[in-house]
């Protein structure tokens, strides 16, 4: 990693290639795109971790909601610790409580129940009602290293300059943001200006932004460029 972390989202072992050649520092992977993200089997997780020589961080999700019960619960430790098992560097999980508030107590069980494990709240955090209380709950999670976040449900196109200013107000958003969801090459001068350290990019890096297309090491490798040459160029 040159200057800013550099994330690819992989749904299967066929986007590998393109990521880490492209030059990826991490890869995100579950199954499902846009429609519900959740956690992929072990065969496939398998397959990418295999195939992948950077770090990959694997979904803990098992249903479309942002929420989980007791029975499922038990089901994701299993599930994180076989995917530990596999080699995967840490885990990507977010649950919220039916008030649309961050389930600070499920997410901090979890991560207890994996110790050491570095880990990612994924862009459930943009579904709550309000983002800096959401913030505050979520910056005190052990092992948390990263928050995925387009600052909207609508992704970056909708809460760019929300998140911006969240990131210029307080120097552990900025540590913890990763921007995701519709990320713009124009946004990241202003994001790395504020601190922000790690980007995450799905579909910009398949041709035509299409989920069916895999993962093109041409396209990485642009946004790895963006990057490094952000190094002594911020914005402003």
């Amino acid at each position: 990693m040159a200057y800013g972390l550099l994330e690819v989202a992989v749904e299967h072992a066929r986007d590998v290639p393109g990521a880490v050649s492209g030059g990826a520092d991490r890869l995100s992977l579950a199954v499902g795109g846009d429609a519900g993200p959740r956690s992929p089997d072990l065969a496939a997780a398998s397959a990418v971790l295999r195939e992948s020589d950077v770090p990959v961080r694997v979904l803990l999700r098992l249903n479309d909601s942002y929420t989980t019960t007791g029975g499922e619960f038990t089901r994701l430790v299993g599930l994180g610790e076989e995917y530990l098992a596999l080699g995967a560097e840490g885990v990507v999980l977010g649950f919220l409580d039916a008030d649309l508030e961050v389930d600070a107590a499920t997410c901090a069980a979890l991560a207890e129940a994996l110790p050491g494990v570095p880990w990612t709240f994924h862009q459930a955090i943009d579904a709550t009602l309000d983002p800096r209380r959401s913030w505050r709950r979520v910056r005190t999670l052990p092992g948390l290293t990263a928050v995925a976040s387009g600052g909207s449900p609508q992704g970056l196109s909708h809460g760019y300059d929300e998140l911006l200013a969240l990131a210029e107000e307080d120097p552990e958003v900025a540590r913890l943001l990763m921007p995701a969801g519709g990320l713009v090459a124009e946004q990241v001068p202003w994001f790395v200006r504020a601190g922000v350290r790690q980007f995450q990019v799905g579909r910009q890096v398949r041709p035509g932004g299409s989920s069916r297309a895999y993962v093109d090491a041409g396209l990485v490798r642009s946004w790895r460029l963006l990057l490094d040459s952000t190094a002594g160029h911020p914005a402003g």
